[in-house]
C-alpha cells in the first residue's frame, strides 16, 4: 500500500473512532481488508485521472466519507461539515452570539416577529412587525432566513446596524446594536389555566431544559397550580442528560429512567433517578405527537412505564438511538449512532427505518408498566389517551389544497390585516372576536395578492381561518403572550388535557380517570412482565 492509500484509510478511519485505534487495527487487519483498501485506491486513482471534470483530493475524500456513512442506512449517522456542526452545537446548548429576535420572511423581507426580553433587539426598541430592509449597509430583499441569521450573528460585542421600516412611520429607522451572548430558552409558554391547571411548553432539550422546567413548575406551584400539563408535541429531543433530568423530577429515587445498549465503551448504561420527587402529589398529563422524538420519548416512556403520568395525543416519532459526535480535526465532525435506548419496561423506542414488505403488519411485543398496565412495543410511544385529529377537516383540507405552496403568502395577508388594525387602534381588548368584517378584509388582502380560488373555499374553513387570524392579530397588537393565550384556548388537545387534569386529586386518580379499553397497537405477540 502506498503512502496515499494509507492516508486515505487513515482519514476515513479517523472519522469513525480516532486515529490511533484505526492505525493499530489496520496493522493487524486480515488480507481482505488490504485488498479492499487497494480497490479503493485504484478507484480513487481512476477518478482523479479520468473523470471529465477535475476534482480536488479533499473533495473526493469528503465524498467518500459521506458515501460510506450513507451506506450504513442510518438516517442519524452522518458527516457534519464545520457549518452544520456549529448549528448543531447551537441547538443543543441554546447559546449563540446575536441580537436576540425571532424573524420570519414576509413579502421578500425579514420581519421582526418577537424580540427576546432583555436582548439587544429588545433594548434597541425593535418591535413586532418591523421590516428589515438593510443589514450593515447591504439590502436584504429576497434573503432567506438562514442568510439573515448569519448576517445578524458575529463576534461578541461587535456592532450590527439594521435599517427598518415601521408600519405607520413614514421614515426608515437606522438602529445599531451590539451583539452579545444569548441563550435560547427551552421552555416556551408557561401559564396557569382554568381550575388550577398549569401548562408548560417544552420545545427542545438543550443544556438548560431541566433547570428551566423546574423553575417553571415551581413558579406555577407557588401561584396555586394543582395539576400540570407538560407539552412535548413537536419537541425533537436533544441532550440525553436533560431528558434524564426532566424525568428525574417526577420519579422516585433509584427508579430506572432509560437503559442504553451498544458496542463501544460507555454505550451500555442505565440511568436511574437520583433525587426525590419535588411534587409527588402533582397529577401530570404529558402531550405527545409524531413530532415528539428522542429525549422527548425518553421522558414520555419513563413516566408512562412508572405510571407517573398520563400520556395524551398521538404516537411519537420513534427515534430511539443515541449518537456520539467525534471530531474530524478540520472543524467538522462525524455523528455516529452508538447505542439504542429502552424504556424501564424494556421497550425499544426505535422505529424500524424500512417499511415491511408483507401485506400484514408484523406483530409486536407488549410490555407491562409498574402497576401492570399493558403498553405496546415496536417503536415510538403510544399515548394512554388518543387525542388530536389525524387529518384536517374537509373544509380545512380544501383550503390547504387551494393554498398549495403559497401558505407564506396567506400568512403575509393575515399580517397585512393585523398591522392595519393595529395602526388604527381598532383592537382594544385581548379577548376580541374576529368579526365578519375582519374576514372580509383578509379576503381582500388575499385577492390583492392574486389568490384566485372561490370565496366558498375560504368560507368553508372559516373556524380555522378565524383562529389563525385571531392569533396573528393578538401577536401584533398585544404581543407574544397574548398570541400564546389564543393558541392555548384554540388547541383542542390542550383543552381536553385540562378537563382531565382538573378533575384529578392525585397521580393515581388521574390514571384511573384516563383508563379506557385501549387494546394494543397492531397484533399482540406475547407479553412480558
Amino acid at each position: 500500500m502506498n503512502v496515499r492509500s494509507l492516508a486515505v484509510a487513515t482519514a476515513l478511519g479517523t472519522s469513525l473512532a480516532g486515529g490511533g485505534w484505526v492505525i493499530s487495527r489496520g496493522l493487524n487487519a486480515p488480507e481482505t481488508d488490504f485488498a479492499t483498501a487497494r480497490l479503493f485506491d485504484a478507484v480513487l486513482g481512476h477518478v482523479r485521472q479520468y473523470y471529465v471534470e477535475p476534482i480536488s483530493d479533499s473533495t473526493l475524500f469528503e465524498h467518500a466519507t459521506v458515501g460510506m456513512l450513507r451506506e450504513l442506512d442510518d438516517p442519524y449517522t452522518m458527516y457534519l461539515p464545520p457549518n452544520r456542526l456549529k448549528r448543531l452545537t447551537e441547538r443543543t446548548t441554546g447559546n449563540y452570539i446575536g441580537i436576540g429576535t425571532q424573524i420570519q420572511r414576509r413579502d421578500e423581507y425579514p420581519m421582526i416577529i418577537s424580540p427576546f426580553p432583555g436582548s439587544p433587539a429588545d433594548r434597541a426598541g425593535l418591535r413586532t412587525g418591523d421590516r428589515v430592509v438593510e443589514i450593515d449597509g447591504v439590502k436584504v430583499r429576497g434573503w432567506m432566513n438562514d442568510e439573515v441569521i448569519r448576517a445578524l450573528r458575529g463576534p461578541p460585542e461587535s456592532d450590527v446596524t439594521v435599517v427598518i421600516e415601521r408600519p405607520g412611520d413614514p421614515e426608515r429607522l437606522t438602529i445599531t446594536m451590539k451583539r452579545t451572548g444569548l441563550h435560547r430558552r427551552a421552555v416556551g409558554r408557561t401559564a396557569l389555566l382554568a381550575r388550577g391547571v398549569g401548562y408548560v411548553d417544552v420545545n427542545i432539550f438543550n443544556d438548560s431544559t431541566a433547570m428551566e422546567l423546574h423553575q417553571a413548575v415551581d413558579s406555577l406551584t407557588k401561584v396555586g397550580m394543582r395539576s400540570l400539563v407538560m407539552d412535548l408535541r413537536g419537541n425533537p429531543g436533544g441532550v440525553l442528560s436533560q431528558g434524564v433530568g426532566v424525568a428525574d423530577m417526577f420519579l422516585d429515587s433509584a427508579q430506572l429512567i432509560v437503559a442504553m445498549r451498544g458496542r463501544g465503551p460507555g454505550s451500555n448504561e442505565q440511568y436511574r433517578d437520583k433525587t426525590r420527587q419535588a411534587w409527588p402529589n402533582l397529577p401530570l398529563v404529558v402531550l405527545v405527537d409524531g413530532g415528539s422524538a428522542s429525549a422527548s420519548e425518553i421522558v414520555a416512556g419513563a413516566l408512562q412505564d412508572h405510571d407517573r403520568a398520563v400520556l395524551m395525543g398521538r404516537e411519537t416519532f420513534g427515534k430511539g438511538s443515541a449518537q456520539g459526535i467525534f471530531s474530524t480535526g478540520a472543524g467538522g465532525g462525524v455523528r455516529i449512532t452508538t447505542s439504542r435506548w429502552f424504556t424501564p419496561s424494556g421497550r425499544s423506542i426505535d422505529r424500524p427505518h424500512t417499511t415491511p414488505t408483507v401485506a400484514e403488519e408484523a406483530p409486536v411485543d407488549t410490555f407491562r408498566t409498574e402497576h401492570g398496565r399493558r403498553v405496546a412495543g415496536g417503536g415510538g410511544i403510544e399515548p394512554d389517551v388518543q387525542a388530536g385529529d389525524t387529518a384536517l377537516a374537509p373544509g380545512d383540507q380544501v383550503l390547504e389544497d387551494a393554498l398549495g405552496n403559497r401558505v407564506s403568502d396567506f400568512r403575509d395577508a393575515m399580517v397585512d390585516v393585523a398591522i392595519e388594525l393595529r395602526s388604527r387602534g381598532a383592537i382594544r381588548s385581548r379577548d376580541f372576536t374576529v368579526t365578519p368584517q375582519m374576514l372580509d378584509q383578509l379576503w381582500s388582502a388575499m385577492h390583492a395578492r392574486e389568490f384566485r380560488f372561490p370565496r366558498s373555499t375560504f368560507d368553508g374553513a372559516r373556524p380555522l381561518v378565524s383562529s389563525l387570524l385571531a392569533r396573528e392579530i393578538a401577536r401584533f397588537v398585544f404581543g407574544e403572550d397574548a398570541e400564546g393565550e389564543r393558541a392555548i384556548a384554540d388547541d383542542a388537545v390542550i383543552q381536553q388535557a385540562v378537563r382531565l387534569a382538573a378533575e384529578a386529586k392525585s397521580p393515581s386518580d388521574l390514571l384511573a380517570r384516563s383508563e379506557v379499553p385501549r387494546g394494543v397497537r397492531r397484533q399482540e405477540a406475547g407479553s412480558r412482565n
